[in-house]
């Protein structure tokens, strides 16, 4: 999944075409960067246009047939690495006759070949995919990126209008389906090749200056979290609060005696979001230890976000203990989140002990919440039983939603006794009705057309 989240996060943006601007400072640090970047050099046979010959043992539709998906993936990495960037676009074109999962998995290893080998080439044609160009915009930038950090920072600079829909999608950080902004994107790759040059691009960027920063000390924590905390002394103090959740989050889970006393070195107002967030990261390693931690905590929405962090964690050793500390927290939009992470880990593991959780706790949006996340993560109890649960859902829409999932699977299993359910249920709207006795979608939509987005 982690190599399709670059491809997903562009669903709807990166295709603005146009030039812009970049700030001096930017443009400067690129040029003294470029000595002291250490990456492996782009192929330079690739961009003079010659097309190399393909021994081409396979070609997709034969790879598409094999056994094993690893075994795909490979033979496709295979395929495209012998392929100049005038074949790689040729078979680009044929993507979107694939299935979409299969689209999703060839795009990202052709893309991520193509722009390691001739970027320029392979944004061109992103640019004439329409909406499709943003699902592989991100991952022609992080491929680029990877081996020369330099030129890829320059375009973006040259050009931030290509990229202006990622950026928004991703906030220049973390966004929507783990998606990442353009800067933050470069600046990740670069740091793993040298931090300080990486930094000090970042330092000089006029747009998503702190994001990009943030990035580089979220890399270096990854192996070295007491050398990224020595790199915060570059941010602005104003901007380093996010700076020191991303180091707690890696030191907490390779050292927490270490990070505790880090953070006993952070200014007052920031020592509770970054415990929380060193709590989070032990989680990850040490459910149990992470629980005797997050109890020391003083009543708060850092505690309460520490507890929706590390739910999920705890939830796949003790989902009793797990609910328990979920029922501590303050903050109902906290409380909420936290059982969206817990009820399908615990659902999975015992529905009927996770639905009499999900009876304890009164009506309204906390219960609505844990209702929901039972019904569509609930594989096993049968639909009639699923059915009464999304019923007994408050809110109009999200009641809806849970018994038009619950419809839909009964339609699978017993079509008679679902059509039955669905002419007479009151949480369904008239006109998703004759859809989901037709079985199709709760929602409508689907079939039909061309496009990333299509089968």
């Amino acid at each position: 999944m982690a190599l399709l989240g670059a491809l997903i996060i562009g669903a709807a943006g990166g295709y603005i075409s146009g030039k812009n601007t970049a700030s001096s400072a930017a443009r400067n640090s690129l040029d003294e960067a470029s000595t002291r970047t250490r990456g492996p050099a782009r192929i330079e046979d690739a961009a003079t246009g010659a097309e190399k010959k393909s021994s081409r043992k396979m070609d997709p539709t034969s790879i598409s047939q094999m056994a094993g998906n690893s075994n795909r993936i490979q033979a496709l990495l295979a395929f495209y690495a012998d392929l100049s960037p005038q074949q790689l676009a040729e078979e680009a074109a044929k993507l979107e006759n694939l299935p979409m999962n299969e689209r999703l998995m060839a795009s990202f290893l052709l893309f991520g070949r193509w722009a390691e080998v001739d970027p320029d080439s392979a944004i061109a044609f992103s640019n004439t995919m329409g909406m499709a160009g943003g699902f592989v915009r991100p991952t022609i930038l992080q491929s680029w990126a990877s081996v020369d950090p330099v030129k890829a920072a320059k375009y973006y600079l040259q050009n931030p209008r290509e990229f202006a829909m990622m950026d928004m999608m991703g906030g220049g950080g973390r966004g929507p389906m783990g998606g990442q902004g353009a800067s933050s994107i470069i600046a990740s790759e670069w740091a793993r090749q040298d931090p300080l040059a990486a930094m000090k691009w970042a330092s000089d960027l006029e747009n998503g200056k702190t994001q990009a920063m943030t990035s580089v000390i979220s890399e270096v924590a990854k192996t070295d979290p007491k050398k990224a905390s020595e790199l915060l002394s570059k941010m602005d103090l104003a901007d380093r609060a996010g700076g020191y959740r991303v180091v707690a989050s890696q030191y907490g889970a390779t050292d927490f005696p270490g990070a505790s006393a880090w953070i006993q070195s952070l200014p007052a107002a920031d020592q509770a979001e970054a415990r929380a967030a060193a709590i989070a990261g032990l989680a990850s390693k040490d459910p149990r230890e992470a629980l005797l931690q997050v109890n020391k905590m003083a009543a708060g929405d850092a505690k309460d976000r520490a507890i929706s962090a590390m739910v999920k964690d705890l939830g796949r050793l003790d989902p009793q203990a797990a609910s328990t500390l979920v029922n501590s927290q303050k903050n109902e939009q906290f409380k909420r989140d936290a059982l969206r992470e817990l009820m399908p880990t615990w659902t999975n593991q015992n529905p009927k002990a996770a639905y009499a959780y999900v009876q304890t706790l009164a009506a309204g949006p906390v219960r609505d919440s844990a209702a929901q996340a039972w019904v569509f993560s609930n594989t096993t109890s049968p639909p009639a039983e699923i059915i009464t649960v999304a019923e007994s859902i408050t809110d109009d829409g999200d009641r809806q939603r849970s018994v038009g999932v619950a419809a839909m699977r009964w339609m699978r299993e017993d079509a008679t006794a679902a059509k039955a359910y669905i002419q007479s249920s009151n949480s369904i709207p008239a006109d998703a009705k004759q859809r989901l006795m037709d079985g199709g979608s709760f929602w409508g939509g689907g079939g039909g057309g061309r496009g990333f987005g299509r089968n």
